[in-house]
């Protein structure tokens, strides 16, 4: 009996010590490739997801960009006929920054186009477009100095 008793014991030891070397292993065994391709499928999930949420507003954000870019540029040129300039002839963007009206890095608009400036004779007003995204003179998506919350969400559905 005592023998048994003896050999029962070691055994008992035996799988104790067992049981701590197979959770020792588990822990240093580390990720399998299924789980690190199951975290990059869910990371590129997220990601496709919040561009599909940011896209719109950068577009937006960008149509805004221009009008403000518009606005200053119609001011400098309200400026520039204001003080240095005949008001029977309409100011260019190059007038503005050789007269110092506009800062010369302030010219070009989002897309990398320069604003034009439009003078109307008969009421004497002044308007600044930007081209849009397209570039192109009288088309949809230019965007004017005095453009509308409206007006900007309508460009940016184009």
């Amino acid at each position: 009996m005592v023998r048994t008793d003896r050999l029962g014991d070691d055994l008992v030891e035996t799988g104790l010590r067992l049981g701590t070397r197979l959770r020792a292993r588990k822990v240093r065994r580390g990720v399998t490739l299924v789980e690190v391709l199951i975290v990059v499928a869910i990371m590129a999930v997220i990601a496709g997801g919040a561009t599909l949420l940011i896209f719109p507003q950068f577009l937006k954000a960008r149509i805004q960009a221009a009008q403000i870019g518009a606005d200053v540029v119609r001011q400098a040129a309200e400026l520039y006929l204001n003080t240095d300039g005949d008001s029977a002839v309409c100011p260019t963007v190059k007038d503005l920054v050789e007269s110092k009206k506009l800062d010369g890095k302030k010219t070009d608009d989002p897309w990398g186009h320069q604003y034009r400036i439009v003078c109307d004779s008969e009421d004497g007003d002044l308007r600044v477009y930007s081209n849009g995204k397209d570039g192109k003179e009288n088309t949809p998506d230019d965007v004017r100095d005095d453009s509308k919350p409206a007006d900007i969400k309508r460009i940016a559905n184009l």
